[in-house]
């Protein structure tokens, strides 16, 4: 699993697998999965992520089974 943001558009990305994109959807507004050819979520990514996350602290404290965030 790896974790990234980038703050210069303030996106959050989690992938889950290393498989290839096919095809993406966004589930809910400024949230988008990423499915692979079968159709297994293998990524997310968060749209405005300090504010659906609480603010910079916490887009900078994000820890995923303790995977730490990268930039």
């Amino acid at each position: 699993m790896k974790v990234s943001y980038d703050p210069e558009v303030d996106v959050l990305h989690v992938i889950f697998s290393n498989a290839p994109i096919e095809e993406s959807d966004e589930d809910k507004p400024g949230v988008i999965l990423d499915y692979d050819k079968d159709g297994n979520v293998v990524g997310v990514e968060i749209l405005d992520a300090q504010k659906r996350l609480g603010g910079k602290e916490n887009v900078r404290e994000v820890e995923l089974e303790g995977v730490a965030l990268s930039h």
